[in-house]
């Protein structure tokens, strides 16, 4: 049986917790985003299927190739960002399966049904890409999601000459904390919930 996190540790991902869009001019060493997939990756998917694939931009050079790809008002903020992530799905992730789920013929049943097999794959790739947000706050990290980008530009610019697809991006980073916004409304309980 496991223990209720503290209640720094849940302010650390969750309640404390804010998107970043200005950075500190501090680099994120390579080992911790090996240590950021190595938690993300035993994160639950359906059928162990781990659609995921990650892109961990760092270099100028790397900035520089992503920032046609993005929508004007979030150009500032990931250029400076010490690290932006492309979250992407592998469209033939199921190739995978006979390894990563052993138990049944998993792969047929996305071989058979392509419509499954995108769903499969942006349903779960959305799940790890979550993972990583927290595995990066986790980590003392700070993160700011976006989906404000040109999906074709980025595929034809990162991916052309394979199968994964762009789901969205994830700067991460030591964050300027004052320049946070205040947290904006969110929906309450009885809004967003129901109990049957």
């Amino acid at each position: 049986m496991t223990t209720p996190l503290s209640q720094q540790a849940l302010e650390q991902l969750f309640t404390g917790a804010h998107t970043h869009t200005s950075w500190q001019d501090k680099a994120i060493e390579p080992q911790i985003l090996s240590q950021l997939y190595a938690l993300v990756k035993v994160g639950s998917t359906s059928a162990n299927c781990s659609p995921a694939r990650f892109v961990f931009i760092t270099s100028e050079q790397g900035r520089e190739k992503l920032k046609p790809c993005l929508s004007s008002g979030n150009v500032e903020q990931t250029m400076t960002a010490p690290c932006t992530v492309i979250v992407a799905y592998d469209e033939q992730f199921y190739n995978e399966l006979p390894t990563l789920f052993p138990y049944a013929d998993a792969k047929s049943w996305f071989t058979s049904s392509p419509q499954a097999a995108y769903e499969t794959a942006l349903r779960n790739s959305s799940m790890q890409g979550a993972y990583l947000l927290s595995a990066a706050r986790a980590l003392g990290l700070d993160t700011g999601a976006m989906s404000g980008f040109n999906p074709q530009a980025l595929n034809d610019t990162f991916f052309a000459d394979s199968t994964w697809k762009v789901n969205f991006l994830l700067n991460i980073g030591y964050g300027d904390g004052k320049k946070v916004h205040e947290r904006l409304p969110r929906l309450s309980f009885e809004q967003a919930c129901q109990i049957i």
